[in-house]
């Protein structure tokens, strides 16, 4: 008996969380759909590991758009609208900033208060007196931004409906964080900094980061908190295939799609390392449009000239590096206080951040995770989950060569651990019972993402989420093929990873209307 169908009407190439949200939006509606994962486990970079018998959260810091179950937000919305299961933690805080040569040392936390003004505000007016009402306002403003893109996602408005039903989005939407936050708020510099911490999770200083994105990101995360699975992000990852296969998805693991069939402009189907041909005329993938377009299409004459351009102009945004820790101490025992911390050992300015991200360690802005405050049964008791993560640019490990990769890597690790015992008061050497060290190589070796990156490519001024929205259909040059991953519409994170899915989805059906129409 042949392994597969003589035909589906989807094929999705990669089995993380776009393209399973692909697949069970598109299964939800009744399509036949495959996903082609080439490794043995689903959710790519959504995964964990285990070490001396216990399991080792290797990604998710935290889970944003999902809201609480009787406030949800519109992740947790689309999650339970496709039943999936997921047991969310909530995480206690939003984020601590300490930045010694600032002076700046405050924790802040999500939610309102009934009267609509925001608990962080009030956090950093006890600190800075006289600047409540100046972050209710900016804040305010962030979610009518974030209101107005959550519209959109679902909608499509000419320019006068635009101007008349969603005016800050469009009066700011040309502008960058710092430009909108100097020009219309009138708030001191260390408050800046501190509503400027996040920056490090959309990978973009703040002088070039569009206010649209800062926007969606500050009120995301401040108005509904941001989550943890209880079982790790592997629990998601295996909650969301599980689902798949309930609705009726053929999930195939171990299979690498080698190349795109096309034919006339259009795709007609896959072939696989081992041979096989798949066939269907709707092909969601999850490869970096590099791969597709340099080496995926089949024959590579189908490529039109405009698809190579623009694979080759979108500049690739951050990877990570990661040193993820298994301590033999409870959180208190080493002076962990918080669930996260940004700390930098320079004065806190996001454009020498991102300049540092260039090279190669020496990184003055670090982010730690203690996964016990969200999830405090993810240890033994008594043991504490500890991981020191940056997010540089890929060129930062471009010149390392095989021979010295791990001796850098290990260079490097114990750069950032050093910097954190320093802030700790605390040897963290003399505790630690497993370590694991993530780099763009890593993420590079294990999801083939080009160049390591992490979230697709970087949202700035000249290529933000808006204009992208502007361009969007430009970017079908194949027809029947649509992006399914962080390089897609969105980039950035994992919920947004499900919602690019979502959005693939979305625009298969559409494209299967128009056929039968």
């Amino acid at each position: 008996m042949p392994f597969y169908k003589d035909k589906y009407d989807a094929i999705v190439i990669g089995g993380a969380l776009a393209g399973m949200s692909c697949a069970m939006k598109l299964a939800s509606e009744g399509k036949d759909v495959l996903i082609l994962e080439r490794h043995n486990l689903p959710g790519g970079l959504a995964t964990s590991f285990v070490r001396s018998g216990m399991e080792m959260e290797a990604t998710l810091h935290e889970m944003m758009s999902l809201g609480m179950k009787e406030d949800p937000l519109y992740i947790r919305e689309y999650l339970d609208e496709m039943k999936v299961v997921i047991d969310w933690l909530r995480v206690p805080d939003a984020y601590a900033l300490i930045s010694p040569k600032d002076n700046i040392d405050i924790e802040l936390h999500p939610g309102r208060r009934p009267d609509g003004t925001w608990i962080c505000a009030d956090e950093i007016e006890a600190q800075y007196p006289g600047t409540r009402d100046e972050v209710n306002r900016l804040l305010e403003l962030c979610k009518t931004v974030y209101e107005s893109v959550l519209f959109l996602n679902d909608h499509s408005l000419s320019k006068v409906q635009m101007l008349m039903q969603h005016e800050a989005l469009v009066k700011t939407a040309g502008y960058s964080a710092k430009e909108v936050i100097d020009a219309s708020f009138d708030l001191p510099k260390d408050v800046v900094s501190i509503l400027s911490a996040y920056w490090i999770y959309v990978g973009q200083p703040i002088s070039t980061l569009p206010f649209t994105i800062y926007s969606f990101l500050m009120a995301d995360y401040m108005m509904g908190g941001s989550f943890v699975a209880r079982g790790f992000s592997h629990e998601m990852a295996c909650a969301m295939a599980e689902r798949c296969i309930e609705l009726g998805v053929q999930f195939e693991f171990c299979q690498n799609v080698d190349k795109i069939l096309v034919r006339n402009g259009a795709v007609y189907g896959v072939r696989t390392s081992r041979g096989d041909e798949i066939y269907a005329d709707y092909i969601a993938s999850a490869p970096y449009p590099n791969k597709v377009y340099g080496t995926m299409i089949e024959p590579q004459s189908e490529v039109p000239a405009e698809a190579r351009k623009y694979a080759n102009a979108m500049p690739m945004s951050v990877t990570n590096f990661s040193v993820v820790l298994l301590l033999d101490k409870r959180p208190e025992e080493l002076n962990i206080r918080h669930y996260s911390v940004f700390s930098s050992d320079c004065p806190f300015d996001t454009d020498v951040f991102w300049k540092e991200g260039r090279q190669l360690g020496g990184w003055d802005y670090l982010t730690t995770i203690c996964l016990n405050y969200a999830n405090p049964d993810c240890v033994p008791d008594g043991m504490t989950s500890l991981s020191i993560t940056t997010l540089p640019l890929p060129e930062s490990f471009m010149d390392v060569k095989a021979d010295d990769y791990f001796e850098v890597k290990r260079r490097v690790a114990k750069e950032m651990i050093d910097r954190v015992s320093t802030h700790l008061g605390v040897d963290l050497f003399e505790h630690i019972v497993e370590i694991e060290i993530e780099t763009p190589v890593t993420v590079s070796h294990y999801t083939g993402n080009y160049r390591g990156g992490i979230y697709g490519y970087q949202h700035s001024m000249d290529n933000s989420v808006v204009a992208r929205l502007e361009d969007l259909e430009r970017e079908f040059y194949i027809k029947g093929l649509v992006g399914c991953a962080s390089h897609q519409l969105v980039g950035d994170g994992m919920s947004c990873n499900i919602n690019n899915g979502r959005i693939a989805a979305r625009t298969i059906l559409e494209w299967m209307k128009e056929k039968n129409a």
